[in-house]
């Protein structure tokens, strides 16, 4: 997969799950992420071709949940993103997973305490000589493209000293975030630092930070020399922020997602979290629509709040109609 001059789907849990990213790709995402995933989660799932709606899933044995789920039609730019804090345990998460995705990617940016409790995500950013072990024994035992996404160390010379020895060990491209650990969402990226980063490597590095309007994207390219550009809340809001064309309203946004859920039977609880975020930042979840969201149990639930009842149906009629041919 290729790294330069691309537009990238940022890894959101709860939101990156296939009708997420399949709905920044139709809105021109070049790469989109996938909500990360511990390793350990994922080496408990067996893979299934899943014939009813046509995608492949990883659910965990002995059990109906699904972990993560993908389809042949994302195949070349979805990446698989997983937490670990074991070289060997993240070895066994990928090979699983290594055939069906376009990239792996180690998260070592997230702050979250279940992560940083279980010496993963940033709490990565302070074990070097573990990064070193994890990428490289990745790299020499999968034939598809690794990668990582990091976070701003205490100063721009300790990030780009940590850059490099990413760099060296084969990795494909390096994401950063423009904030330290400590930083909050409303505190301002450093797109200095990541300049910083960008001057120091010869992998191409994807900027990730304060991109909410299309215009941005171009202007953390100017301020910082990358040419890739990730896109997280921007994208949460409005998918429709990675196309050069007119912005969608959030609305028809909103409603696309409601249908890609419904034919890509998503977990509800995503899909009511990724619209609650959505509703949020625009509006009230107070209001009626807010509160039936809140109330659905299901997807034929969330399919009445939005008037796609018809839709619903059609859906599972084609399918009832495709496990009959069978």
């Amino acid at each position: 997969m290729e790294y330069e001059n691309k537009l990238v789907l940022a890894p959101m849990v709860r939101v990156g799950t296939l009708p997420f990213r399949l709905l920044a790709a139709d809105y021109d995402a070049d790469i989109t992420y996938a909500e990360e995933i511990i390793d350990h989660k994922i080496i408990k799932c067996e893979r299934i071709v899943n014939d009813y709606i046509r995608s492949t899933d990883f659910v965990e044995k002995g059990t109906d949940n699904v972990v993560f789920r993908t389809c042949n039609e994302e195949k070349g730019r979805v990446v698989f993103q997983m937490g670990t804090s074991d070289a060997v345990r993240a070895l066994k998460a990928a090979q699983l997973v290594c055939k069906d995705v376009a990239a792996v990617d180690i998260n070592m940016g997230c702050p979250k305490s279940f992560s940083v409790s279980g010496g993963m995500g940033a709490a990565l950013l302070t074990k070097p000589d573990l990064i070193h072990d994890i990428l490289t024994t990745l790299r020499r035992n999968i034939d598809t493209p690794v990668t990582c996404k990091i976070r701003l160390l205490k100063s721009s010379q300790d990030t780009v000293e940590l850059a490099r020895r990413i760099e060296k060990t084969g990795v494909s491209a390096l994401a950063v975030h423009g904030r330290q650990v400590a930083d909050r969402p409303r505190d301002p990226a450093k797109w200095n630092e990541i300049a910083d980063v960008v001057s120091a490597l010869t992998i191409p590095v994807i900027a990730n930070g304060d991109v909410f309007e299309y215009d941005d994207i171009q202007c953390i390219k100017v301020a910082t020399g990358a040419s890739s550009v990730m896109v997280a809340r921007g994208a949460l809001w409005n998918a429709s922020i990675f196309s050069p064309n007119v912005k969608a309203h959030w609305e028809d946004v909103k409603k696309e997602y409601v249908r890609k859920s419904i034919l890509w039977d998503n977990d509800v609880k995503s899909t009511k979290h990724t619209l609650k975020e959505m509703i949020m930042h625009y509006s009230c979840l107070e209001f009626p629509e807010g509160k039936a969201i809140i109330k659905s149990q299901n997807l034929v639930d969330l399919a009445k709040v939005y008037g796609d009842e018809e839709y619903y149906e059609s859906v599972r009629a084609n399918r009832i109609a495709l496990d009959r041919h069978a």
